[in-house]
């Protein structure tokens, strides 16, 4: 995790406004309403036109001619709604992250026996708290991180719940963490409507994880052998292709005994505690991924929860497709097509994903194919090919889209795409997502063009989330490294508001005290 102090002296904000050559104007002003964008072009992309990889060729293009999406030449208006206070932070923080040594330092600080010395414990997590937590981290609690979504709602941002918890044991734990996610859902209840977009939830919290291997292990098995019955199975939609890993289940599983029988209703019931709580105050619920041993008892889970909830017209339980597996497509794809007939509509939550060097090694140790697409083009193809297929379907029918990107080539294309098909942000069907913390140039280039945006937040105590944000450290450290555009926009903003403050004060000292009092600034 990045480790620096929280208060930066004026000498470390020359250092980073060193850092950036390039000058913009000298006038601001506060973002009070998003600005609508014109939907009358339809504007050509390189999308596939199927969710299956294919060949393409999306570069980065951050100031086409033939599109607005994004304007990062105006550093002003860009960043307009952030004080002068939490940018410098956030550009401070980002730079620090963005060296991996110092990351990868600070993970093994974390899990390091040093630890234990309770003086050395209290120094390291109160330089967190004030540093990475800050910057990642929307609070340790509803109440606090109330407070964020109210400031991304007034800057025309909206917030996705995410109770930071780890990984459940038992039904006690499970206990725990579903009324932890409980009281989360009705927390929404106290913000203004539509401020919250989404409730995050881990089936891992409300289910126990040996439970979701063994119910995957079942899954695999029923798949590939059609005389293979399973009781306990409620109504469902389709979780594996052919092209789908199976080598997780090599041989034939036990069935489930009475007691894990009676553990999956339980998991089950938990799960609709949660939604039904969530739909009281009018917010969907999307289910995140996890990796290919446990996701289809996950899968299982979340359409079950689908088949259940979801209405006519509106889809208000989420799951979530990991484009960087190879089958990803072909799943999405029969999924959608067996909800189709049902006269189910379906949301996804797009997502890269975050297993792949995991999933690799297990691969390799089993000598078998990885699920994990060869190259990172493969990746990025299987992400726009997917995305452009459920743009196509929701623009002609019910349904609906989260974009979990930080990749601006997927968000660009993904933006035009949506402008061919008149979506936008009134329509409810697209929303753009990006970790609290992270992508902020293209979380407002895509709020100033118009689109649904959503910010994933995270919260917990401090002790309780460090195991997330380690892990999110581990999984994201070239994420974190790539945030360069964010880093060199910041500073430049920086620069610009020094500059003008500069100015400004020079201009004052000529002029009366009644005309320099009066004066209405633009720097924040």
């Amino acid at each position: 995790m990045a480790m620096v102090n929280k208060n930066i002296s004026s000498k470390i904000l020359r250092s980073l406004v060193r850092r950036t050559n390039s000058a913009s104007t000298i006038t601001t002003s506060r973002y009070h309403q998003t600005n609508k964008s014109s939907l009358n072009a339809a504007t050509s992309n390189e999308f596939s036109t199927s969710p299956h990889p294919v060949a393409n060729n999306t570069n980065i293009v951050t100031n086409n001619d033939n599109d607005d999406i994004f304007n990062f030449e105006d550093t002003k208006a860009l960043f307009a709604s952030v004080s002068t206070g939490k940018l410098l932070h956030s550009a401070a923080t980002l730079n620090a992250s963005a060296i991996e040594p110092m990351v990868d330092l600070s993970i093994w600080v974390m899990n390091s026996r040093l630890m234990e010395f309770r003086l050395f414990h209290d120094v390291v997590m109160s330089t967190i708290k004030y540093t990475a937590y800050d910057h990642f981290v929307a609070g340790g609690d509803t109440v606090e991180t109330g407070k964020t979504v109210l400031k991304l709602y007034d800057s025309g941002l909206r917030g996705m719940l995410d109770y930071g918890l780890e990984h459940a044991t038992d039904n006690d734990s499970c206990d725990e963490a579903t009324n932890q996610l409980i009281k989360t859902a009705e927390s929404t209840r106290f913000l203004p409507p539509t401020s919250v977009s989404f409730v995050a939830v881990k089936v891992t919290a409300v289910c126990p994880v040996y439970l979701l291997r063994r119910v995957s292990d079942l899954l695999r098995w029923e798949y590939k052998n059609s005389s293979f019955k399973l009781p306990w199975k409620q109504q469902t939609l389709p979780i594996f292709s052919e092209n789908s890993p199976f080598y997780h289940t090599l041989q034939q599983p036990s069935p489930l005994t009475a007691e894990e029988e009676q553990d999956l209703e339980l998991a089950h019931k938990r799960l609709m505690s949660i939604c039904e709580k969530s739909f009281e105050s009018n917010v969907p619920v999307v289910i995140d991924a996890e990796d290919t041993s446990i996701q289809p008892a996950i899968d299982y889970m979340t359409y079950w929860a689908s088949v259940k909830y979801n209405e006519p017209q509106r889809a208000i339980v989420y799951g979530t497709i990991q484009a960087y597996l190879k089958d990803a497509g072909d799943r999405m794809a029969l999924t959608k097509k067996a909800a189709d007939k049902m006269g189910l509509p379906l949301g996804f939550k797009f997502v890269r994903g975050a297993y792949m060097s995991s999933e690799r090694k297990l691969a390799q140790s089993l000598g078998v194919e990885s699920p994990i697409h060869d190259t990172i083009d493969d990746a990025h193809n299987c992400y726009n090919g997917c995305a452009r297929y459920m743009l196509d379907q929701v623009s002609n029918g019910p349904g609906g889209i989260i974009l979990a990107t930080h990749n601006l080539d997927s968000a660009r294309l993904a933006a035009l795409k949506a402008r061919e098909h008149g979506i936008d942000k009134e329509s409810g069907k697209l929303e753009f997502a990006s970790l609290y913390g992270m992508a902020e140039a293209m979380t407002f280039g895509l709020r100033n063009s118009g689109f649904g945006v959503s910010k994933y937040l995270p919260f917990g105590p401090v002790e309780q989330i460090m195991p997330y944000l380690l892990r999110r450290a581990e999984e994201n450290k070239g994420l974190l490294s790539s945030s360069s555009l964010d880093r060199k926009l910041m500073l430049k903003e920086l620069k610009r508001r020094m500059k003008a403050y500069i100015g400004l004060k020079s201009e004052n000292q000529f002029k009366p005290n009644s005309i320099a009092n009066n004066r209405v600034t633009d720097i924040r």
